[in-house]
């Protein structure tokens, strides 16, 4: 999930630098604007650009980065209670639960932790393994939807804006590709952090069963909690484990998705994912990723002090901007890769296995 964050539509194609495209994203209950892509493969304050190097040096000095942290977190929770999402009283509502004995219940004290889990993120010192950021990630998901669609009157309405757009994509890319061979019927959420993303997909394909899969306990037991307060009568699944080997049977899904993961993990990660996915996923199952994208205006446009705090908080954001993610689906052996913008920051990747996987 990021500062800036956390396709029913043709491929777009490969743009010269220079040029623009307008695509007007519709989803089947809630309007979209205009999501605009900007002159240039990606940010010029992302990569190995001079200006993404001073960034760089800039975050290196301890005592600003520590500060960096601190303005970052202010941005996120002033847009949240600016837009009445009770942030304080939402994490106290967590931390004062039987969270837990949930987290107990849910813990692999088996899974190894990858190195790059362990980095600090979102201005949380122990990253995704604390309390703290587990009690505040619904809230800061919130804000996160206020921040990437600031024109809509409620947190309800950006939140639709946002979601409404991803999911008709799956559902449209599926069919397209994959409908008259695969129904889906399994879904596994990779990184689905407190399991904002897998109620959605849950409520958009209700006979599907759906399992939730994080490295941290924490979130998951968050998810858990939620999921026994709405008394959800088919249970999401929840699974401690690593999306780059999550020791589930392989061909035993329809639909992967990554719901704002990649930016998260180094390149290397991204890559492991892929292939995983693609081990997981039934002949003609789909591939859905959706993330910050690199084209996006909006994010191409940043003001220096946006990237900056933005950049201080995500640690391997530089990496995902210069992977070629469509190159790694289609190494990982996924066809018929399309991106689309969904929403003016985000784009949603698609894939499919091939029909004749062995």
């Amino acid at each position: 999930m990021a500062l800036c964050a956390r396709a029913p539509a043709a491929a777009f194609p490969k743009l010269r630098e220079g040029s623009r495209r307008r695509t007007r994203c519709r989803a089947s209950e809630a309007a979209v604007p205009v999501a605009e892509e900007g002159r240039l493969e990606r940010p010029r304050w992302s990569g190995e650009t001079p200006l993404s190097k001073m960034v760089g040096a800039l975050i290196s000095f301890k005592p600003l980065y520590n500060l960096m942290k601190v303005a970052s977190r202010q941005i996120i929770i002033s847009t949240a209670e600016k837009a009445n999402v009770p942030w304080r009283v939402m994490s106290k509502e967590i931390l004062e639960s039987n969270v837990y004995q949930l987290f107990d219940e849910l813990r692999n004290p088996n899974l190894v932790y990858p190195d790059y889990y362990l980095n600090p993120f979102h201005a949380y010192e122990e990253g995704n393994l604390s309390w703290l950021a587990a009690s505040e990630a619904e809230a800061a998901t919130m804000s996160i939807a206020k921040r990437a669609i600031p024109d809509a009157s409620s947190i309800e309405e950006a939140t639709q804006r946002v979601r409404g757009p991803w999911l008709s994509a799956i559902e449209n890319r599926h069919l397209k590709y994959s409908g008259n061979k695969c129904e889906i019927k399994d879904i596994l959420d990779i990184g689905c952090s407190v399991g904002v993303s897998s109620r959605f997909l849950a409520e958009k394909f209700p006979s599907a069963s759906v399992v939730g899969l994080d490295l941290s306990p924490y979130f998951l037991a968050v998810a858990e909690y939620r999921q026994r307060k709405e008394g959800r009568k088919k249970q999401i699944r929840w699974v401690h484990a690593n999306g780059e080997a999550t020791g589930l049977p392989a061909k035993s899904f329809d639909l992967v998705s990554l719901a704002y993961v990649c930016h998260e993990c180094p390149a290397r990660a991204i890559v492991e994912l892929a292939k995983e996915a693609f081990r997981v996923l039934r002949p003609s199952g789909t591939i859905a990723i959706t993330d910050n994208s690199p084209k996006s205006k909006v994010l191409q446009e940043l003001s220096p002090v946006l990237f900056t705090l933005l950049k201080s908080t995500e640690p391997f954001l530089d990496e995902y901007y210069l992977l070629d993610l469509e190159e790694a689906l289609r190494s990982a052996g996924f066809v018929n890769v399309t991106t689309i913008l969904t929403t003016p920051r985000h784009r949603t990747v698609t894939a499919t296995v091939p029909f004749d996987k062995i």
